[in-house]
């Protein structure tokens, strides 16, 4: 039965949860790596089971279909999304935020040159489709923007939506710059003018 098969089929109910660490983590886990180098058209549940070093079998425990596995891992973006937000939560001002934001997103400069932003890349292959995964996947993207807003309200500024839009766009597209050329400096270089970008805005 191929995977497309199987979503037909498959029950609605929501798939069974485990323990933290657990097998459905490490399936989660996995389909986030796999989705993202792969893309989840040329990803089978057998690809993810191997990653996650999983019996294919004990998949279907958890998953029914594929479709299930890609919406937890849009689940875990947010996850990851509010985790980072939190821990930049801490820092003293918006503009030492949003700056290592920056810095976050440069750290990931190899994995962006070989496969593109982790999150871009599945949210612009669900876009395709029309069975509520888009959404599911607009979700997280408007949640960074709504993070990134906040901070540049914070410094007071009027445009602070457009600001948000300015930052994030920017990512996305030194991200496929990046992964276009498999070239990782060119992020370090975008990234350390959008520091300085935000230094200026900061100081206005």
């Amino acid at each position: 039965m191929t995977d497309s098969d199987s979503a037909a089929a498959a029950p609605a109910a929501r798939p069974r949860r485990s323990r933290p660490g657990g097998k459905r983590e490490r399936l989660v886990r996995a389909a986030v790596q796999v989705f993202h180098e792969q893309g989840v058209e040329k990803t089978t549940l057998g690809d993810i089971a191997r990653t996650a070093e999983v019996p294919l079998g004990n998949v279907y425990y958890y998953f029914k279909t594929k479709d299930q596995l890609v919406e937890a891992a849009v689940d875990a973006h947010c996850e990851q999304l509010e985790a980072m937000t939190d821990r930049l939560d801490a820092l003293p001002d918006p503009a030492a935020r949003l700056k290592a934001l920056v810095a976050g997103w440069v750290d990931q400069r190899e994995t962006a040159a070989r496969f593109g932003c982790p999150f871009g890349t599945l949210a612009t292959e669900l876009d395709k489709r029309d069975d509520g995964l888009d959404r599911a996947a607009a979700k997280v993207m408007r949640a960074l923007l709504d993070w990134v807003e906040s901070q540049f309200a914070q410094l007071g500024r009027a445009d602070a939506a457009a600001l948000a839009v300015e930052l994030v766009a920017a990512y996305q597209g030194m991200s496929v710059l990046t992964n276009t050329l498999r070239d990782p400096g060119l992020m370090a270089a975008q990234g350390a003018r959008l520091q300085s970008w935000i230094d200026g805005i900061a100081e206005r």
